[in-house]
């Protein structure tokens, strides 16, 4: 029996249309913001995995294997509205945001750690996220009837997701290697260009459909925050797991905790039916894990504040 208002029947009549014109500035955001990623690529980014290899190989099954993983055990044990557990899934598929390195950064926590395991998420994306989507929704039987009524094409959603990651991957890995001058000089504007165009279309979104989120009750923003609160919790717990240093716990912490739902949101958008209830939880997941990286910042600094003065 699905709990609370995750039960209503307004999740199953709305679905998010934000236009085409909006629905390709997500596009271009996201192809913006993962050809940035890209051109941050850097040797040493996979040199410094020698330094640390258990927290590293640690996060890395715990980003690609446990989170989705988790988020399967949560949808099977509060059985939430399947287009709810659709975000979810989605959410827990895709790599690390790279918001992870600077609120890791700020947490003090090990940041050549943080760089390795997004830098390593985000260049198998293009083949891991699509596939481990489809993989995870087929295993929760309620997601798998929900995309079975939308004729879901599984060959077209492989290719347009492919494409989505893999064109500015490749690219950024070309420019970066034939021109890291290029790469250097290009990173920084890029990355904001990407940032601020994927803020300024979730905004508008947001605004055209803010009344119809909150109708959907606060059982919704609850899965979304407990969601997350797992994610980080599975991180620090990898690290404990692996005898992992302070600065290595916080930095799986963080980057187990924050995942890019503006590329969950885009690939629900282009190649999934753009159910509500789906694009609300990854609203939700991407506002609150930033507040929430910001609130672990904030604790670790006390943390360290305390062992000073011991």
């Amino acid at each position: 029996m699905q709990i609370g208002l995750m039960e209503n029947s307004a999740l199953d009549d709305f679905t998010l249309d934000v236009g085409q014109n909006s629905e390709f500035g997500l596009s271009v955001a996201i192809f913006i913001m993962m050809l940035a990623v890209a051109l941050s690529l850097k040797p040493e980014n996979f040199k410094d995995i020698a330094k640390f290899p258990k927290p590293y190989f640690a996060g890395a099954v715990a980003q690609l294997l446990g989170l989705p993983l988790l988020t399967y055990l949560v949808c099977f044990v509060l059985n939430p509205h399947p287009t709810l557990a659709l975000g979810m899934i989605i959410v827990a598929c895709c790599p690390g945001g790279t918001v992870s390195n600077l609120i890791c950064m700020m947490g003090r926590g090990n940041v050549a750690l943080s760089v390795s395991l997004t830098a390593t998420s985000s260049l198998f994306a293009a083949l891991l996220t699509p596939v481990t989507i489809l993989f995870w929704t087929s295993m929760y039987g309620p997601t798998a009837e929900l995309l079975e009524t939308v004729d879901f094409d599984v060959l077209d959603f492989l290719r347009k997701t492919f494409v989505l990651l893999a064109i500015p991957i490749f690219i950024g890995m070309a420019v970066r290697h034939y021109s890291p001058k290029n790469a250097e000089r290009a990173l920084k504007p890029l990355s904001i260009i990407g940032f601020l165009l994927l803020l300024l279309v979730i905004v508008a979104g947001l605004q055209k459909y803010l009344i119809k989120f909150l109708e959907l009750g606060i059982w919704v923003i609850g899965l979304a925050l407990l969601h997350n609160a797992l994610a980080f919790l599975l991180g620090y717990l990898t690290g404990v797991a692996v005898g992992a240093d302070r600065a290595s716990k916080r930095s799986l912490t963080i980057e187990i905790g924050i995942q890019n739902s503006g590329l969950a949101l885009v690939i629900l958008l282009t190649a999934l039916a753009g159910f509500g209830g789906a694009a609300a939880i990854m609203g939700i997941w991407g506002v609150w894990h930033v507040v929430a990286g910001l609130i672990l910042v904030g604790i670790f600094r006390l943390q360290d504040k305390r062992i000073a003065h011991v």
